[in-house]
């Protein structure tokens, strides 16, 4: 499909697609979304701002909060922690990068992280507009659609092994639509700034090289584009409406070998891609969960300790290889979440790869890490098949005396064929709002942030939020 006239014919066959998602954009409202994807979504408000509040305490979202205060604008959204209040687009930029910043956020097979743009927005906009919580419900509805939709469009395996970060590229189209059902588009204006959303679409995996900080700040840049957009697309500044679709400089064509433009539309609003999010239970990389699960899995079920391996072998698809099957250097905290290395020698030794795996003191620790860097990378040809509609992964042990000992994960916790309850998730958000506000705080804010589809309003939730006082993790900083 890197061929221009085959794509043209493609494009030709599904012209129309981006005013269509538009359409469906501007009409959706609360009482069209089913109750089983509100449930999930309610679940994805707490785990965002949980993960947020605890990503507050790391250094590279302190300097985005630090920035955004500096860039300041109208005092139209509260900064989460600092007290203060700025422009909707420096207060989405601050809280998308925070949610983002533990690698903790919630995730789907679209390889994409919704709740980390379409959260923020949708609380900070949703304050300035004055709507109701039906209509946070729908503007959250809306985005994770959007960002799914377009996502699988682009088909991720294949964007992906393009070294596109699809949070970063697909997020400001999520961004675009959250704010265009809070300011209440029609649908060629939200088709507008679906199309400026596109346009400024940015994200690039280059981060796994040296360990930088620049996967973390993209879901906020993402969040304050795309909001940015659907300001722009209603004082009337025309967007590109064909965005998706365009012969010439479409961003499926862009971001693809093979573009699958027909996902934008089909069983568009009686498939609802919400159903299929992601909840984390281990503070790394989805894509490491299946091979998590499993390495636990296998040294509780037949009673092993680290000293009584020999060889441990990981058997993943292709693309997770590349994502995260890279040697493993004990440099930062974010190659120790991406790295499938560390996270299986980890979870072996810990049983669990949560906040205490990923201290500056674990990551580097010699037992660990020399595990780390005895695990063998192989591809699974039947997982790999199956990626990433199933996000597998395999792990085999050969034991000291002899034993060949295999554990094969195709649905890990937190996945919706092994989903983490709404109870598991507040569990998880006092686990991290708790650490980065003290427990009192962190119930008050669990509180309104599971009553934000009833409310009247978001400002009582969001001034809990800017206000609370964050607790600075030392630690973090001294291996970022």
């Amino acid at each position: 499909m890197d061929d221009l006239n085959s794509w043209k014919e493609l494009a030709r066959a599904n012209r129309g697609i981006t005013r269509k998602l538009a359409e469906f954009v501007s009409g959706l409202r609360a009482e069209s979304i089913p109750a089983h994807t509100e449930a999930v979504l309610a679940k994805a408000v707490v785990d965002a701002i949980g993960c947020g509040l605890y990503g507050l305490t790391m250094p590279w979202a302190r300097i985005l909060q630090e920035f955004a205060a500096e860039q300041g604008g109208p005092p139209e959204a509260g900064l989460w922690g600092a007290g203060r209040r700025v422009s909707v687009g420096n207060s989405v930029l601050s809280s998308g990068t925070a949610i983002h910043s533990f690698d903790f956020d919630d995730h789907s097979r679209a390889k994409i992280h919704p709740g980390a743009i379409v959260v923020p927005v949708a609380l900070a906009l949703g304050e300035r507009e004055g709507v109701d919580g039906r209509t946070i419900l729908a503007a959250i509805a809306a985005g994770y659609e959007t960002m799914n939709r377009v996502s699988q469009a682009a088909n991720p395996s294949r964007t992906r092994m393009r070294g596109w970060h699809l949070t970063g590229t697909c997020g400001t189209f999520a961004a675009a639509a959250t704010a265009s059902v809070i300011l209440g588009l029609d649908a060629e204006t939200t088709a507008s700034a679906l199309g400026l959303a596109g346009t400024q679409s940015a994200g690039l995996w280059a981060f796994t090289a040296d360990g930088s900080m620049s996967k973390r700040m993209h879901p906020g840049r993402a969040a304050q584009d795309g909001v940015n957009a659907a300001f722009l697309a209603r004082r009337g500044f025309l967007g590109p409406r064909q965005i998706l679709e365009a012969e010439d400089g479409s961003f499926l064509f862009g971001m693809s070998d093979t573009p699958r433009p027909e996902r934008i539309v089909e069983a568009l609003g009686t498939f609802w891609h919400s159903d299929m999010t992601c909840f984390k239970p281990h503070a790394c990389c989805g894509s490491n969960h299946a091979c998590v699960d499993a390495a636990i899995a296998l040294m509780e079920e037949n009673g092993l300790v680290t000293s009584d391996l020999a060889r441990v072998i990981a058997g993943i698809p292709v693309v997770v290889q590349t994502q995260t099957g890279f040697e493993y250097k004990a440099d930062s905290v974010l190659n120790a979440q991406m790295s499938l290395c560390y996270d299986i020698a980890v979870a072996m030794f810990d049983r669990q790869v949560y906040l205490e795996q990923f201290t500056p003191e674990r990551i580097v620790e010699p037992a660990v890490v020399a595990l780390a860097r005895r695990v063998e990378i192989e591809i699974d040809d039947e997982i790999d098949r199956a990626y990433p509609e199933v996000y597998g992964g395999r792990v085999t042990v050969v034991t000291r005396d002899g034993r060949t000992i295999s554990k094969r994960v195709d649905y890990s916790r937190g996945t919706p064929e092994n989903p983490m309850s709404h109870a598991e998730v507040e569990r998880k958000f006092m686990s991290l709002a708790g650490a980065a506000v003290g427990t009192d705080s962190a119930a008050a804010i669990l509180a309104q942030a599971n009553r934000v589809f009833t409310a009247g309003s978001v400002a009582p939730l969001n001034a809990l939020l800017t206000n609370a006082r964050i607790t600075e993790n030392t630690e973090a900083v001294a291996l970022a």
